[in-house]
């Protein structure tokens, strides 16, 4: 069967509707992989009492997710949302890597007195 059977054009055939999952698939990718480095970063800083900042925004992530009308925006927002709840987790296990040796333990800042 080809393109000209159906009378469709290539471009008729690549639709931002039919392309759309190969978008978010994409996005997925980036928004995962923005939030590696992202918990390493807040246990190194905050240790886990970073969690609930995690859980307010995998909640905001979710309700404009909820909210949007556009399937690529909606999609990007609930895997960000659920990405933010799943670095709650990580957190926990990264706090558990740090006592492990496997990454570094932020020092305690030494308070300076002034003479």
């Amino acid at each position: 069967m080809s393109f000209n059977t159906l009378n469709m054009s290539m471009f008729e055939v690549f639709n931002l509707t039919s392309i759309s999952g190969v978008i978010i698939g994409g996005l997925s990718f980036l928004i995962i992989g923005l939030f590696h480095p992202l918990v390493i970063k807040a246990e190194y800083h905050l240790g886990v009492k970073a969690w609930p900042f995690f859980l307010i925004g995998g909640v905001i992530c979710i309700f404009l997710s909820l909210l949007a009308k556009n399937i690529i925006l909606s999609g990007s927002l609930g895997v960000g949302g659920f990405s933010f709840f799943w670095s709650i987790h990580e957190l926990f296990q990264q706090k558990q890597r740090v006592e492990k040796g496997w990454f570094p333990r932020k020092e305690k800042r030494k308070s300076k007195t002034i003479l």
